[in-house]
């Protein structure tokens, strides 16, 4: 049940409370209820929050609440990994500041000029709503002070991390004082976000709203069938999953089913232990980015695989064992989020708990001719990387500064030590592929091309 706490049951002023209700907020959204207090106490806060959730305003209100009008000082830096989701966040704040006269709120984001940005700093701001790119440049070249900063919000944060940002972050952050408050939002807790968490944040509050506190489970299939490529497309047809790993034993069988598939209008890779080390890193780039829709991939290959929120996972040939098969369904319940297993087999004789599973057959799922799975994404190659002291922030910038390309078209971007990998929605690629190749990142030519 939703919780129906008003914000005037907080310990918010007056005004900002007849502020929010002219606003139309009465009622708080989970993540609101639970995060506001303790930001409005100064502490730092590890929030497990998707968009649409209200987040945005749960780290304003409590900003806002902090910021001493009369002292012309940036007291908080909010950073976005995009910068149509800073002037959004911005704008929000915005309205939520028309409780107090005079607090000024600035967006420094790439595709804007630099120069007009100075100028705006040099007649100060209380908040600063940026990316990290561009706060990091201004920070670097001593136009931005973080001295008197105590708050630091880092919003999407999941996202900072699949576009490369890492590096601008941990920049941003050396020019942070110790002793400030941080609020972490981010939609999904893995390993890489709880690492920034440790990193960044003092003792933090770990908030995740009862939507979603969902116990990991997984929905077990078995299907019976003297067919299985046919089978796997009814399949992959009927639950139109968004992603899939399709476990095979054989690398041949790998690369065969791939092929099949791809004749299918299935976007789809394969991934065996025959593959070199560059292909292998392609493989798994498109396959995390989103510019692949289904891995083909032996048990081999896939160790150490870490893929964020899989669909589904189909045992295409059963497991040897049942350590081995529970090891394969595990990768599609990750971070409390459902999962799919589907399992194809021969007869019951390859089941391992044959009396607990309920047996379809080929025949329970129909055929769909007009079915396909295309990739949202295509992946660039950039002929540089870290060794080029080539960063994502560089390569967002080079993509948007003419506003032909949003910064919301732009996809996760992997950065290797000689190569930099970049995904771009479908309908744009080639567009990009040739700005990247007649323009410049940071001054200098790189050769860029499409990864098939």
């Amino acid at each position: 049940m939703q919780n129906r706490e008003k914000f005037s049951s907080v310990n918010l002023s007056k005004k900002m409370v007849e502020n929010l209700q002219k606003l139309g907020y009465e009622y708080m959204t989970e993540i609101q209820a639970q995060s506001i207090g303790p930001i409005l106490e100064k502490q730092d806060v590890l929030a497990k929050a998707k968009t649409g959730s209200g987040k945005t305003a749960a780290f304003g209100i409590g900003v806002l609440s902090h910021i001493d009008v009369k002292r012309f000082r940036v007291q908080s830096l909010i950073l976005c990994p995009t910068r149509e989701l800073a002037q959004q966040v911005a704008k929000e704040l915005r309205n939520l500041a028309k409780f107090q006269h005079n607090i000024k709120i600035l967006t420094l984001i790439g595709g804007e000029s630099f120069g007009k940005q100075l100028g705006s700093l040099a007649h100060h701001a209380h908040i600063v709503v940026g990316t990290p790119g561009r706060v990091l440049k201004h920070l670097n070249k001593g136009s931005l002070s973080l001295d008197e900063l105590n708050s630091f919000v880092l919003d999407e944060a999941d996202r900072m991390l699949d576009m490369g940002f890492i590096e601008e972050i941990d920049g941003v952050v050396s020019y942070i004082p110790q002793k400030v408050q941080t609020l972490l939002f981010s939609a999904t807790y893995d390993d890489e976000i709880l690492e920034i968490s440790k990193k960044y944040q003092v003792d933090p509050l770990s908030i995740t709203t009862e939507e979603q506190e969902v116990k990991n489970e997984i929905e077990e299939v078995f299907v019976q069938t003297a067919n299985k490529q046919n089978t796997l497309l009814k399949v992959l047809a009927h639950y139109k999953p968004k992603n899939a790993i399709v476990f095979v034993n054989t690398k041949i069988e790998s690369d065969e089913l791939a092929e099949f598939l791809q004749e299918n209008h299935i976007d789809a890779l394969s991934l065996h232990g025959d593959l070199e080390q560059y292909d292998r890193i392609d493989t798994l780039v498109q396959f995390s980015n989103h510019s692949c829709r289904v891995l083909i991939a032996t048990d081999v290959a896939s160790r150490g695989l870490d893929i964020k929120e899989l669909a589904m996972v189909v045992n295409y040939d059963m497991a040897n064992t049942k350590e081995i098969y529970t090891h394969r369904i595990g990768r599609t319940a990750r971070a409390g989020m459902k999962g799919l297993a589907v399992s194809l087999c021969n007869d019951t004789a390859e089941l391992f708990d044959e009396d607990s599973n309920e047996l379809l057959e080929d025949q329970d799922f129909q055929s769909d001719e007009n079915f396909t799975m295309y990739a949202k994404y295509k992946t660039l190659v950039i002929e540089g990387g870290k060794k080029d002291k080539l960063r994502a922030g560089d390569i967002l910038g080079a993509l948007t500064a003419d506003k032909s390309i949003s910064g919301s078209a732009i996809g996760k971007i992997d950065i290797y030590d000689r190569q930099a990998y970049v995904a771009i929605e479908t309908n744009l690629i080639d567009k990009a592929c040739k700005k990247l190749n007649n323009d410049k990142i940071k001054a200098k030519k790189f050769s860029v091309w499409i990864l098939d």
